[in-house]
């Protein structure tokens, strides 16, 4: 059962906010399964991550790579916020965090490259020179 049964206690919107979390994830659909969000870009001669880190520090920032595999590690801190404070609403993460994506290459690690400006994270990936495509020439005769 997706919803619970409507009482003058219940609040519609919370209901709906429950009944979008548990839905599905269709095909083509896809939805970033933590924080930062990020995009990844891949050609033939390597990959560009980005990733949202508003409000996040550059000497916060922990890049690492191993083969196929791009980490960022990272902090944000919230603030000072008055002990006696009652939240209305809170969205903005704050605290460590870490995300992993796997490439469908290997990297040639130091070779990597990172910046980070007005809260965005812009990582360039090179391929490992043994993972990049090999053109072969065709002889007659």
């Amino acid at each position: 059962m997706l919803m619970r049964p409507f009482t003058r206690y219940t609040s519609p919107w919370r209901e709906m906010n429950r009944l979008f979390e548990r839905m599905p994830t269709w095909p083509g659909l896809s939805v970033a399964p933590g924080y930062p969000a990020v995009n990844v870009w891949t050609q033939t001669d390597g990959a560009v991550v980005t990733a949202e880190l508003p409000g996040v520090e550059p000497e916060c920032i922990e890049i690492s790579v191993q083969d196929d595999t791009l980490t960022v590690r990272g902090t944000r801190e919230c603030g000072e916020v008055d002990q006696n404070v009652t939240y209305h609403r809170r969205e903005r993460r704050s605290g460590s965090f870490a995300r992993t994506i796997q490439l469908p290459f290997r990297v040639q690690g130091d070779e990597v490259e990172a910046a980070f400006e007005k809260g965005v994270l812009h990582v360039s990936l090179p391929r490992a020179q043994k993972d990049r495509p090999k053109r072969i020439t065709v002889k007659a005769g």
